[in-house]
């Protein structure tokens, strides 16, 4: 299995556990809810599909509406196929949530399990965040090494385009650095006690950091970068 497809099975199991699902139901939120697989097709998708049955992950069953089975088979066209996680589809997915190596830190899969978490125990997200720093680190310091034998040889446009390049990766890592310290402190107020004041804002609990700005109340303040667009990586 390509990293990839393992990557589409993950968002597509995932998917699924909050609710069943058509295909087109499905393409829609991982183009929209999860950016990274914006250019895949039907094509890409129904394989894997396919493969999720095969595997017992998934079953099929036709579509809830009546009238739409009726209307599809007056049109000579088949009813659509609503796909629903079976009880070994949400053990394999819980245990894929639970993986914390390397793969899990790359810049695709990130995504795809940072879009998770609200479904990741507090212990693996610290885990992952801190392997994503950790990798965005090496990265940087191979850019700023790369830059400081190269300099005097590039064009001021190449020369720009590595400096924005380092910047990104510099806005991530303050990022992650704001993520994992929200994870740390909302861990430590729960094994605090009911000492500790308990009353914390949705989100706080969850160790997601909460930026107000009296011109977005309760969101992310303009000009703060939300979570990275990994297909934008001009390192690649």
């Amino acid at each position: 299995m390509s990293r990839r497809s393992g990557i589409l099975e993950f968002a597509v199991l995932g998917l699924l556990r909050e609710s069943p699902m058509h295909g087109y139901e499905l393409r829609k939120r991982l183009n929209t809810s999860l950016g990274i697989f914006r250019a895949f097709s039907y094509g890409t998708l129904y394989p894997c599909l396919k493969t999720l049955v095969a595997n017992g992950w998934l079953i099929e069953e036709p579509g809830s509406a009546p009238e739409d089975a009726l209307a599809a088979s007056l049109a000579g066209r088949r009813a659509k196929i609503v796909y629903r996680l079976t009880a070994d589809g949400k053990e394999h997915f819980e245990e894929l949530l639970s993986h914390t190596g390397p793969d899990a830190w790359e810049d695709e899969h990130f995504a795809a399990r940072f879009a998770f978490f609200g479904q990741t125990e507090r212990d693996v997200r610290m885990r992952v965040l801190e392997g994503r720093r950790s990798r965005l680190e090496e990265r940087l310091e191979k850019m700023r090494a790369s830059l400081a034998r190269t300099r005097e040889r590039l064009d001021d446009y190449t020369l720009e385009l590595q400096r924005h390049g380092m910047e990104s990766v510099e806005r991530e890592v303050r990022w992650l650095n704001e993520l994992i310290e929200s994870e740390r402190v909302g861990r430590d107020q729960m094994r605090s006690g009911p000492e500790e004041p308990a009353a914390q804002e949705a989100g706080e609990a969850d160790g997601l950091p909460r930026h107000r700005d009296a011109a977005s109340p309760g969101g992310t303040p303009p000009g703060r970068p939300g979570p990275p667009d990994p297909s934008a990586d001009p390192t690649k």
